[in-house]
């Protein structure tokens, strides 16, 4: 069984089943754009194409099979024993869906923060030159986030907007149950983006009572998943009939019972399903779902070895002793309350993401904000070593 410490050490011992990737030879503090997959990943990838080789047209029953492990994979995830699960290619699809399902025509208003991730800020944006009413509250801090969420709700309201961790401080929005009740007072419903969120941290559907919650996420940055397996979560006994529906939520109904008067929407996950998709992506999903399960790297222990790993970067930031005003970290906030990624604030962060990765050092940036995202794979030497060539950028300019 893999133990925390025999991934600080040097050689990390998962660093062997991420060959392809080279995460050994590589110092890559992408982990919050972008973890490695492992290599069992490929194998799904193979078994894909071979599948579609060999069973043409009748490929489906198995792609099926797979796209139903990785919903079983995030419901593990979520500690969700209860909700439907729809997949996707990514959060942008599965976000319009759902607002496609919300009686926009009767509840004009959306709440939500000023800290959400571009995708969705984007649609909403849109949505709002377009009439719709749209409340933004202020994401920092986000200890208080909660508080203005419900403080902003009320009947006119169709739904709440929020992160569970946002993707440019890398805060944790703490408390989402008491917007889960503020919602179900007024009748509105409650989505969150839970992508910075999942197996990098816990987050407990049960725990926090938030099954009556929609949850959107996908396995691009900490389920190294790859591409293209997004999804939907969604409670059981909703209703909705999203606008925007494709002809997979009648897929079991193709027998001629389609057609004419009301449109029907399938049972459980298909309420929300999509159209014809590339299932290869949950070939992939599925092998690195079992890879995670059977070497014990549940969200619990991932936390474990990610908070290690920011306290390192962190306090290897702190004895460059670097200069304020040139870049700095939020000492104001306990490295407990941030997800998987370390944040350090510099008005030349673009150019010293660039430096960097001139020297081999693989990170992440948007605007002012320089995101160093380690992950389980990497042992402390590199991360000490990421720093080292850190101090030397910072040097230079």
């Amino acid at each position: 069984m893999i133990t925390a410490e025999s991934l600080y050490r040097s050689p990390n011992a998962l660093a062997a089943h991420y060959r392809r990737f080279r995460v050994g030879e590589r110092l890559l503090l992408t982990g919050h754009s972008h973890q490695a997959w492992p290599d069992c990943g490929l194998d799904g990838q193979r078994q894909a194409w071979l599948d579609a080789a060999e069973y043409l047209d009748h490929k489906w029953e198995r792609a099926f099979a797979k796209a139903e492990q990785v919903r079983c994979g995030y419901a593990r995830l979520l500690d969700d024993p209860d909700g439907h699960i729809a997949l996707g290619s990514n959060t942008h699809e599965m976000v319009v869906r759902f607002l496609s399902a919300l009686p926009l025509a009767k509840r004009r208003r959306i709440v939500t923060t000023d800290g959400e991730f571009h995708s969705l800020r984007r649609q909403l944006d849109r949505m709002a030159e377009e009439g719709l009413e749209l409340v933004k509250v202020p994401s920092s801090p986000a200890s208080q986030v909660a508080e203005r969420l419900c403080a902003a709700v009320d009947d006119r309201t169709a739904a709440v907007i929020v992160s569970a961790v946002f993707y440019l401080t890398g805060h944790l929005v703490p408390d989402l149950g008491s917007v889960m009740a503020a919602c179900r007072r007024v009748g509105a419903d409650l989505l969150i983006d839970a992508y910075h969120a999942l197996n990098v941290l816990p987050f407990s559907l049960k725990q926090e009572q938030l099954d009556g919650a929609f949850v959107t996420g996908g396995g691009y940055k900490y389920c190294q998943l790859g591409e293209g397996n997004a999804f939907l979560r969604f409670p059981a006994d909703c209703r909705m009939r999203p606008l925007v529906t494709g002809w997979f939520s009648e897929f079991d109904a193709l027998d001629g019972t389609g057609g004419g008067g009301t449109v029907v929407y399938g049972k459980g996950s298909a309420r929300f399903a999509g159209s014809t998709y590339d299932p290869t992506s949950h070939y992939r999903a599925s092998e690195v779902f079992d890879f995670f399960k059977r070497h014990g790297l549940s969200p619990e222990f991932l936390r474990e070895v990610s908070q290690h790993q920011i306290g390192l970067l962190a306090s290897c930031f702190d004895q460059l002793d670097a200069k304020p005003e040139v870049i700095a970290r939020d000492r104001s906030i306990p490295l407990s309350a941030i997800g998987g990624f370390l944040v350090l604030r510099s008005p030349m962060a673009a150019e010293i993401c660039r430096l960097l990765g001139d020297r081999g050092v693989l990170s992440d940036c948007r605007d002012d904000a320089l995101r160093l995202g380690p992950a389980p794979y990497l042992s402390d030497d590199q991360l000490m070593a990421s720093m080292q060539i850190l101090g030397e950028v910072l040097s230079d300019v």
